[in-house]
Formats: structure tokens, sequence, C-alpha cells
């Protein structure tokens, strides 16, 4: 028989006679209390001691299904229901002892095709990419990639959202004209719920207006968003295209942050994250893109 155990310094011990064992019985209680990680490897039938790492990790989901997204006691939200996966896949042990972080906090009601999370691991890469068969349902990871040991996900190159607009007869030129208006570097304090101590300046890069079946599909290209900045600008798009809401009066509002206009909040199910970009690329799991498809397929069938 043999046993395995780690000491303080993260050592592997094995015993492998009763009279080591019993040599080293009175001090397993000491080692224990000692003990402030465990590899992976051990707790889970690993015989094989790696290296701790950083890995950055794709995840999707149908917001719709969730109460938020920040983990809440008696809630399902879709970080609990990412660090349930990932505990039960061996992922991790803990949030804070893995550095847990992810790249956007999606308001209650909205979905992602393209969001990320990351954290330590002593898991290898391959392992990770077997948990992708994994899912349920309404949350299901598919990429996967070794980053820098200080890499942090809110640190992106771009994220693009997507918002399907019910095209209610609408004056699609008028949108067209009206989305113009918010591209480039702007203060939208008028178009956003900004926080304290919040810089409410950004720069929209593109915004991107395609017709498809009964819906505009709004899709905005930026480094950083605030909080329902993209929701307050789609309630002034459509008030643009249904006439209520005149070209002039979004540009005055953009040129005059100070004085406080609210053209109120467009609804969060038609909004989807589509991705978050980095200087890198992922390793995607089989069938990841029918996958994508079909969850937003799904998410626009009932709007």
């Amino acid at each position: 028989m043999m046993f395995l155990l780690v000491d303080h310094d993260h050592q592997l011990l094995l015993l492998d006679s009763e009279k080591r064992i019993s040599r080293f019985l009175r001090d397993i209680i000491f080692v224990l209390k000692e003990v402030s990680f465990v590899p992976a490897e051990l707790l889970y039938g690993r015989t094989s001691f790696q290296k701790r790492m950083r890995v950055a990790l794709k995840f999707a989901y149908d917001g719709r299904s969730f109460s938020g997204y920040a983990k809440q006691p008696g809630q399902k939200t879709i970080e609990g229901n990412l660090l349930q996966i990932l505990r039960e896949n061996h992922l991790i042990e803990t949030a804070s002892h893995a550095c847990f972080r992810t790249a956007s906090r999606t308001d209650r009601g909205v979905s992602a095709l393209g969001n990320v999370c990351a954290f330590n691991t002593t898991v290898s890469i391959s392992d990770i990419s077997r948990s992708f068969t994994k899912d349920n349902g309404l949350l299901f990871l598919y990429g996967v990639k070794k980053v820098p040991d200080d890499f942090y996900p809110r640190y992106a190159k771009r994220r693009i959202y997507r918002y399907y607009l019910y095209n209610d007869a609408l004056d699609v030129d008028a949108v067209l004209s009206a989305a113009s208006l918010f591209t480039g570097e702007h203060d939208f304090r008028n178009f956003a719920r900004v926080e304290p101590l919040k810089n409410p300046v950004r720069c929209l890069d593109t915004i991107i207006i395609t017709e498809k079946n009964d819906f505009l599909s709004i899709d905005f290209f930026a480094e950083t968003f605030l909080w329902n900045q993209i929701r307050r600008i789609v309630s002034a798009l459509e008030k643009a295209g249904q006439g209520k809401l005149a070209l002039s009066q979004i540009q005055h509002a953009l040129d005059h942050p100070e004085k406080r206009v609210d053209f109120q909040l467009a609804p969060p199910e038609p909004l989807i994250l589509l991705d978050v970009v980095y200087d890198f690329s992922f390793q995607f799991s089989k069938s990841y893109s029918q996958k994508l498809r079909r969850l937003e397929e799904t998410i626009l069938s009932s709007l």
C-alpha cells in the first residue's frame, strides 16, 4: 500500500511501508494544519506534480436563464454556475485561491457567446479541453489558452456586442444616421449609468447595422463600455427610427453631457456579448461554432 501526502513546502511524500507510516503518523495532523494548497493532481488521482499556470477560458451562456451575473447566496447566477462547473471538473478549488477573474459582468438578462474568465490551475491544457464536453445546456466552455501569470481578462483589446432591435416599421435611414453620431470619442454621461469615480469618456470604434428578418442587428465595437451604455444608445436609436427623437437632440446630449437627459433603457434580453478580443488566439473545442450558432438562434427566436 502506498500513501501520498504533501508537506507545508508542497513536497510529495511517499509512504511505502508500515514503519514509515508509523513514523510520520504523529506528524500528520501538524502537516495538515500547515497545508495551504494541495495540488489538484493528488486530490483527483493524478500522480504527477504539475506547475501551476494561468489559463484563460472562453465561455457562453443564455443570460435569460439566470438571476444575474455576480455570485449570490441562494441565487442562480452566471458566475456561480461557472464556478460550479470549474470545481466539478476539478479545474479549481476556490475562486479566491485560483485568482479567478472575468472579462465582462453582463447585466441580468444579457447573454454571451464569447465572454472570458481566467484562473490559476495545475490541470493540463488537454485535461481542461476534455471538460468542454460537460455543460448544463445554459452555460458551456469552448476555448482555452495558457496566458502570462499577470493576465487580467478585463484588459482586452476589443469587446463586441450585438443588439437585436425589433424593426417595427422603423425608419432605418434615421437609425443609421443616429448611429453615426455615437462613433468616436464622447462623454457618454447621458447614454450610460456612470459609477462614481468612473471616467465617462469612451471611444466607440464602429457600429454596424444589418437587417435580419424582423430585426436590425446592431453590432458595437469598442475597447470598453460603460454600464448600460449600449442599451441606452439603442433606446435612442429606436426613438430616432420612430421619429420621436431628432438627430439634433442626440447630438446636443453628446455635446453637453452636463445637461442631463434620459433617453431610457432598452430591454436586456436582445443584447449579446459576441466576443472579447485579445492579442492571442484560443484553442477551441470541436463543433464550438455550431453550439454558438444554436445558442444565438435560440435567443433570437424568443424575442
